[in-house]
């Protein structure tokens, strides 16, 4: 696959599946051996461990929405900067739900092999989001 073949993917997947949550067509976006990176650690999830994170995210804000703003890519590799929208309706990170809208950007990068994501990682701004839900305020603000 050419470079604008595989940002083409990687879009179609965030608009296919993550905004949608509809989990029955990730098998023609993620390659069976399928990896998530966090940490620099590669965990190996496969189609059955992205169905439940895409799940799991959804249960916490079920109208998350990525736009993707921009992509950069070369060889395997695609670059994708985005910004997600969503409501804070489950639990985060041990937070109950508030009912609060959150956006945040986020850059993640994509292997493509194949015809398929074989391995997704990145980097998000979560100090808004949490900031937006209660999670941390500012020392010396009067925000409950």
């Amino acid at each position: 696959m050419d470079v604008e073949a595989n940002k083409a993917l990687v879009r179609r997947y965030y608009e296919t599946v993550v905004n949608t949550g509809e989990v029955a067509a990730i098998g023609d976006f993620l390659a069976p051996h399928y990896a998530e990176v966090h940490d620099n650690r590669t965990h190996a999830i496969g189609i059955a461990g992205a169905i439940e994170h895409v799940r799991g995210v959804r249960r916490t804000y079920p109208d998350l929405h990525l736009t993707v703003e921009q992509q950069i890519a070369e060889g395997e590799w695609v670059a994708t900067r985005v910004t997600m929208r969503g409501t804070h309706a489950g639990e985060w990170l041990g937070i109950a739900p508030t009912g609060r809208r959150i956006e945040a950007t986020a850059v993640n990068l994509d292997r493509v092999v194949g015809g398929r994501i074989a391995e997704h990682g990145g980097a998000a701004n979560l100090l808004g989001p949490l900031l937006a839900i209660g999670a941390v305020r500012v020392v010396g603000s009067a925000d409950p």
